[in-house]
């Protein structure tokens, strides 16, 4: 099978090829204004909207003429911002039918905008630590991309906290892999107090990187208010700021990569629930700590390691009473609160650690839905179906995005 993985590599540019990478990205984010702009305009005159294809038939008409400059720099810069408008302007509509927030595009500001152009097919050349950028010669990397006897399918340079990135994706050719028989089914209980526990017992401790490191945050923070607006003190204050917010991302990320790598390489089957995170983030006194764990992103690692592992992912249903139930017995217990770390059961007196108790509860589940298929892939009777749900497995076309992991 094909798969798509992204490998983040850190860049060591020199002065003129920071110059080249401030450009590129100031030419990304003019051609995506001038797209916006176009389709506006062209809606309120014609009633219609632009493709992605006659807009890029548009820019190229002219671009020679009115903006010359964006010559200086790889064609890809310019072109794939112009898609993005297009895929930007297709998620807005899907949103209305779908009945969740407008989210229309909007312009892109210097200075607000996220810095970062694209690198296409064909146009990305490696060699050893380096890496050849079209139009300006070979920037030196940090590493050697991590992937072997693999395609080269894009690449992605961005600005964070001052520093160069690069994102390369590759697309690998791997066997149809499958989990030994040896491998336990694992139900994974997600939360606050701890990042993850596993029906086996394992806990995985969350960092709380924003919490951990808030003071200085804080100090930071007024450190950037107290300095007078367009002065070098004041971007040297956010210089500072942004790299302590990077830090914090990567305390977070190291914490979930390592979690999720761990569960899904030691699982045959593994067993989630199905969150509300929007709605979960509503309360006012978790919001921030929900926030910090990252619920979410490790939910998406989870899934898209198991496809690389040849694991099974089972979503339990979003009311699933997993925290409540008995794992001894099966009695739901309806007055437990959020304060109650330790689960005593009133039918039989068990005691247990709630989320031990929550993560066996998931991984019963998951061993009654395997067990209710018998070998002509029919459920039986005895199970809910509505209480789990078998995830799809990737596809390329249909979950392009989801797919590609980075690593």
């Amino acid at each position: 099978m094909k798969i798509h993985k992204s490998h983040k590599i850190r860049l060591y540019p020199n002065d003129v090829q920071k110059t080249y990478f401030k450009k590129a990205c100031g030419v990304s984010r003019f051609a995506y204004n001038w797209a916006l702009s176009r389709s506006i305009e062209t809606y309120e005159k014609e009633g219609k909207s632009l493709s992605g294809y006659d807009l890029s038939k548009r820019f190229n008409a002219i671009k020679h003429v009115e903006y010359p400059w964006v010559t200086e720099i790889t064609k890809w810069a310019s072109q794939k911002a112009l898609y993005n408008l297009h895929a930007a302007y297709k998620n807005f509509f899907k949103n209305i039918k779908q009945g969740k927030k407008l989210g229309y595009p909007k312009f892109k500001k210097k200075n607000f905008s996220k810095e970062s152009f694209y690198l296409g097919l064909n146009c990305v050349k490696l060699k050893d630590n380096r890496i050849k950028i079209p139009k300006l010669g070979w920037v030196k990397m940090a590493q050697r991309l991590r992937f072997t006897q693999c395609k080269i399918m894009s690449a992605t340079i961005s600005c964070t906290a001052g520093m160069w990135f690069v994102s390369i994706t590759v697309e690998q050719h791997v066997p149809n892999v499958k989990p030994a028989s040896s491998f336990p089914i694992v139900g994974v209980d997600v939360g606050i107090k701890s990042l993850a526990v596993t029906s086996d017992g394992k806990v995985y401790n969350n960092p709380k990187a924003l919490l951990r490191n808030e003071r200085k945050l804080k100090r930071l923070q007024r450190l950037v208010s107290r300095k007078q607006k367009g002065s070098s003190s004041r971007k040297k204050a956010v210089s500072k700021l942004s790299k302590h917010h990077y830090k914090i991302s990567c305390i977070r990320k190291d914490s979930i990569h390592k979690a999720t790598t761990a569960i899904t390489k030691s699982s045959s089957v593994i067993v989630i629930e199905d969150l509300s995170l929007r709605s979960m983030l509503k309360n006012r006194k978790l919001s921030r700590l929900l926030s910090d764990a990252s619920l979410s992103e490790f939910h998406r690692q989870i899934v898209y390691k198991s496809y690389w592992n040849g694991v099974e992912v089972i979503k339990a249903d979003r009311y699933f009473p997993s925290s409540k139930t008995c794992s001894v017995c099966g009695n739901i217990k309806n007055d437990l609160i959020l304060s109650d770390r330790i689960y005593i059961c009133n039918h039989c007196g068990a005691v247990i650690d709630r989320d031990i108790n929550a993560a066996i509860n998931l991984k019963q589940l998951a061993v009654r839905y395997t067990e209710s298929i018998n070998a002509c892939g029919e459920r039986g009777s005895g199970f809910n179906c509505s209480n789990a749900t078998k995830t799809k497995p990737f596809s390329l076309k249909q979950e392009k995005g989801n797919c590609v992991g980075a690593v």
